[in-house]
This record gives structure tokens, C-alpha cells and sequence, in this order.
């Protein structure tokens, strides 16, 4: 599932880099290093990867903010964060720095390259070459850039994700089961990840703009609205 994808680990702990690696690699994956959340920044910028694995805890930038910057910058590579917080507000915490999906430590590795498999699968998956239109919001699948009356919107790949989703079903509803399965297959996660993407969601798709376009349909999903 992994083979020829190009893997960021960004871990300082030097034993969990080298089973990291040594799993990766028996995958059929190519991996780069980073001890720190400088260095990882950096090299997440620099290059292209399929994915990155980012741990929490690190010198120089923490995971939390290493993912923030990233974001920022406009990387919408999928991160995937290895983490030994469980809580909703860290889960939360993470998913409004763009963090795609979490692993808490200590992991397997089945579930481990399941998840980052999947990841890579949604981000790089076959995309039409036309963009995808409803309203104002406009959808380039092939740079994967938002745009909603001429101006950009920072989204993580989840986020994308589910706009894509609601884009091209407009305007009609989506069930959340449709949702969490289109992004999560058959590794459903807990009902409130789907709702902290979607609050995220509204955050940068309606906040800045007068009228909202994403529309809760109470006990059944979510529409977009012209």
C-alpha cells in the first residue's frame, strides 16, 4: 500500500525513527528524517511528499505548530500525528492546527500504515482535471485550491475533502454516514471528529463572508446553499 510514496517522519526519539523506518521501507517506502520541528518544517516546504508523520512532543517547534505553519504556508500535504493525547479538545486542537488524523502512542503498526495508506489514497487519488463549481465556491481538483467569491480558503485535506463531497452533490443533502464514509472508509472514527471538521469547516467557508453556504440539515447531514 505504501510502495513509492515518499514519507516524512518528523520524530526526535532516534529508536522510534529507526523502526519507523524499517517498517516504512519493507513497505516499499522512501523516507527522509527530521529530529526537529524546525527541520521538518523546512523539508515539508521544500519538497513533495505523500504524507507526514509528525510527533507531538519535539525541540525547536512543537507538532501542534509545526502543522499551523504548514498550513499556513500552503502545504496541504496529509499529516498524520503520532500522539499519546486522547482528549477531544487535543483531538480538536490538532484538527484546527490541520492535522488529518491521529495514531496514539503506543501503536501498531497494521493500523499505522492502514491509516497512512488511506491518507495518501484520498490526497492523490484520481481528480478530474476541470474544476468543480457551486455558486461562489469554485474547486480546483488539480492544484486543489478554494476559492469562494475570489478569494482563497485555507482548508485541510479533511476539509477539502468534504467540500469536494458537498460541491459536487449540490444542492442537495449529504448524510453524515455518506461524509464519514467518502473520507474514512471503513475505519469510522468517533462521530465528533466528522463534527469537529465540520465546525472547522464553517469557520473558514462562511465566517468571512455575509451569507452562509453550509447548511445543517438537522438529524440527517448537511447540504450547500447558493
Amino acid at each position: 500500500m505504501l510502495e513509492n510514496k515518499q514519507v516524512l517522519v518528523v520524530e526526535d526519539n532516534e529508536e522510534l525513527q529507526g523502526i519507523l523506518a524499517d517498517f516504512l521501507e519493507v513497505k516499499g517506502a522512501e523516507v527522509d528524517f527530521a529530529d526537529n520541528g524546525e527541520l521538518g518544517l523546512k523539508l515539508a516546504l521544500e519538497n513533495d511528499f505523500d504524507a507526514i508523520i509528525l510527533d507531538v512532543m519535539m525541540p525547536k517547534k512543537d507538532g501542534m505548530q509545526v502543522a499551523k505553519e504548514l498550513r499556513e504556508n500552503g502545504c496541504t500535504t496529509p499529516i498524520l500525528m503520532l500522539t499519546a493525547l486522547n482528549g477531544r479538545e487535543d483531538l480538536l486542537k490538532g484538527f484546527e492546527r490541520g492535522i488529518d488524523d491521529f495514531v496514539s502512542k503506543p501503536f501498531n503498526f497494521p493500523e499505522l500504515e492502514v491509516r497512512l495508506s488511506a491518507l495518501i489514497k484520498r490526497y492523490r487519488g484520481d481528480v478530474a482535471s476541470s474544476l468543480i463549481q457551486f455558486g461562489s465556491l469554485i474547486i480546483d481538483q488539480r492544484s486543489h485550491k478554494v476559492m469562494r467569491e475570489g478569494k482563497q480558503l485555507l482548508v485541510t485535506p479533511v476539509m477539502y475533502q468534504i467540500l469536494v463531497k458537498l460541491t459536487k452533490t449540490a444542492p442537495e443533502m449529504v448524510s453524515r454516514d455518506v461524509l464519514i464514509h467518502e473520507i474514512w472508509g471503513e475505519d469510522v472514527p468517533d462521530k465528533d471528529v466528522l463534527r469537529s471538521h465540520i465546525y472547522l469547516l464553517r469557520n473558514v467557508l462562511d465566517k468571512p463572508f455575509k451569507k452562509p453556504m453550509l447548511i445543517t440539515v438537522p438529524k440527517f447531514g448537511f447540504r450547500l446553499e447558493a
